[in-house]
């Protein structure tokens, strides 16, 4: 099976290589230090925090990057929503005997069962379901960090607590290629996030993430329009 893996790349100063027209439209400055500025790595002990809503690109790239950091280790994946589909992480190349799918809509037994996965796992990806208190996912930082489990953290609705994340990654804008006039065949998503926090140096930049069956490009310093809605 071939799977994702993350490529992270400064980019050529404007009027070398000319970004593609999605991107021009959303570029005005690209710095020439790029995406070396942004540490999206899942090191062990660390907790990058992913929002947004659904349908904008944010699971796949919290697989891939788990899938880059594990090196064969087990995967947990703790669902909120019911909608998890293992093909994302098979895809990413966690073959399906390392990968361990918990369903958990509760939000009032998640906190047990995340940390029982943070006890057993070197890498946890867990959908925070709404309403679960600060406290807890503070709580979960701690145990992280005592484990050393990378943690991947995705907001089903709500925004997460400052001071938990090393790395925080909001998706902003979703656009699908490949159908022309309504007919074709959709063939790759470009996602644009806001990163933040210390794994950006502290401070708010802009990524273009890239679907693709080997890889998930980023170009770093992408200043976007107002954000529409997500589609896919």
């Amino acid at each position: 099976m071939t799977g994702h893996s993350i490529a992270l790349t400064t980019p050529a100063p404007l009027g070398a290589n000319p970004l593609p027209p999605h991107s021009q439209a959303l570029a005005r400055e690209l710095p020439p230090e790029g995406g070396a500025n942004v540490d999206l790595s899942v090191a062990p002990g660390r907790v990058l925090g992913l929002v947004g809503p659904a349908g904008s690109g944010l699971t796949t790239m919290g697989i891939s990057l788990l899938a880059a950091a594990t090196a064969g280790e087990p995967v947990a994946v703790l669902d909120a929503k019911g909608w998890f589909c293992p093909s994302i992480a098979w895809e990413a190349g966690i073959e399906p005997e390392r990968l361990v799918v918990v369903r958990c809509p509760d939000r009032a037994l998640w906190p047990r069962v995340a940390a029982t996965l943070l006890e057993g796992f070197v890498a946890v990806y867990a959908e925070v379901p709404t309403h679960v208190a600060d406290a807890s996912l503070r709580r979960l930082g701690a145990l992280a960090r005592t484990r050393r489990a990378g943690v991947v953290l995705r907001a089903v609705r709500d925004d997460l607590p400052t001071g938990l994340l090393h790395l925080r990654v909001e998706g902003v804008a979703v656009r699908w290629d490949g159908a022309r006039s309504g007919h074709g065949r959709l063939r790759r998503r470009a996602v644009t996030v806001r990163a933040s926090g210390k794994g950006a140096g502290g401070m708010e930049r802009y990524l273009e993430v890239e679907d693709g069956a080997n890889a998930v490009p980023l170009v770093s310093g992408l200043a976007v329009a107002p954000p529409g809605r997500a589609a896919g």
